[in-house]
């Protein structure tokens, strides 16, 4: 799905924003770009949670833990995500990663 860039920008609203882990601003656009290129593993998800925020807004929390054998580390940051309701389809609009120990 992440490389499916018409999948992707459906799932995005226009107006979406990522602050990423490393700090970094992200626009619509920006990520639409990166993800057909980027090189990518899944990490493991903990602590999933939703709350509903408003009529029509849910935001979304969980930690992510991403491993690497080789050099033996392990990253950890937690992940925020608002999600809107718009004409009964639920779009991302703002991605937050946050690093954590």
């Amino acid at each position: 799905m992440r490389r499916d860039r018409a999948r992707v920008a459906a799932l995005l609203t226009e107006d979406f924003e990522e602050i990423g882990a490393s700090g970094r601003v992200w626009t619509r656009e920006q990520i639409l770009d990166l993800l057909v290129t980027e090189t990518y593993q899944a990490p493991m998800i903990e602590g999933f949670d939703w709350r509903k925020i408003a009529h029509g807004v849910v935001l979304v929390t969980y930690r992510t833990v991403r491993s690497d054998p080789q050099m033996g580390e392990r990253t950890t940051a937690l992940r925020s995500s608002l999600w809107t309701e718009q004409a009964g389809v639920w779009r991302l609009r703002f991605h937050q990663g946050t690093p954590a120990r």
